[in-house]
């Protein structure tokens, strides 16, 4: 049995299905989320913003009480650790920026939900027995995705930092919850872009050129997502002990 099966036996199996109904459901309640928290919703009716921040909370501690104990410790981490990432990209680097100048209550909690998405679909029965084959599958997107916004697009952010993106996977021995979690950034990302919830700025530090959404933003996520699972394996450790 590989490691991402042993890694979902232990994870609390008899909340394997309501996790799932969550993971599987997370298309849709993101463009029903983000479809009121729209410019266009704003203007037609009234500023949804908070029916949505309540929707991202309520889904939220949906998703977590249905989860088994390792899936809802990386959560809750990724509340506090996607926050930080919103202040320091969002913020201080002013990458991108969102309808209101304040940043949603719901995002924290809709970088959990992503993850935990991408989490679960990468920790089914299914994706297990497909790794090696899925695995291919995703490189050869991942690779067309990223050459085939820089060349078409001039998305030279994407380019870059999808190069970095493969190394990561090299580095984390191309693991699948990886790739499952970029599908799930690029589908939010999408979905957030088009209802104008969020804009990326035309130039990443006024210097690299990019697209709304930069598909390349799967590395930063990556990227939280190894930085992530140390802080959960610091605490299961400090926990043993």
């Amino acid at each position: 049995m590989g490691k991402t099966a042993t890694v979902l036996l232990n994870d609390n199996l008899t909340n394997t299905k309501s996790q799932l109904v969550f993971a599987i459901c997370f298309p849709l309640f993101t463009i029903l989320a983000l479809a009121i928290d729209s410019v266009y919703f704003t203007e037609k009716y009234f500023d949804g913003r908070q029916i949505t921040n309540a929707l991202g909370l309520l889904y939220f501690i949906g998703f977590y009480f249905s989860s088994g104990v390792n899936l809802r410790k990386l959560m809750l981490v990724m509340v506090g650790l996607s926050y930080i990432g919103e202040l320091i990209f969002c913020k201080l680097l002013g990458m991108y920026e969102y309808r209101t100048p304040m940043i949603p209550l719901y995002v924290p909690f809709g970088h959990a939900i992503v993850y935990a998405s991408g989490y679960v679909y990468a920790h089914t029965l299914w994706s297990v027995k497909k790794e090696y084959h899925l695995r291919k599958y995703f490189l050869w997107v991942f690779a067309t995705l990223f050459l085939g916004v820089g060349i078409l697009l001039k998305d030279y952010f994407s380019l870059i930092f999808g190069v970095l993106f493969f190394f990561l996977l090299k580095r984390k021995k191309w693991q699948n919850l990886y790739c499952f979690i970029a599908f799930c950034v690029i589908f939010i990302e999408l979905v957030g872009t088009y209802f104008k919830c969020w804009a990326w700025v035309p130039n990443i530090f006024g210097l690299i050129p990019t697209s709304n959404p930069p598909v390349g933003a799967v590395f930063f996520y990556a990227g939280g997502d190894v930085l992530l699972a140390k802080i959960v394996d610091l605490w299961n450790t400090k926990k043993t002990k």
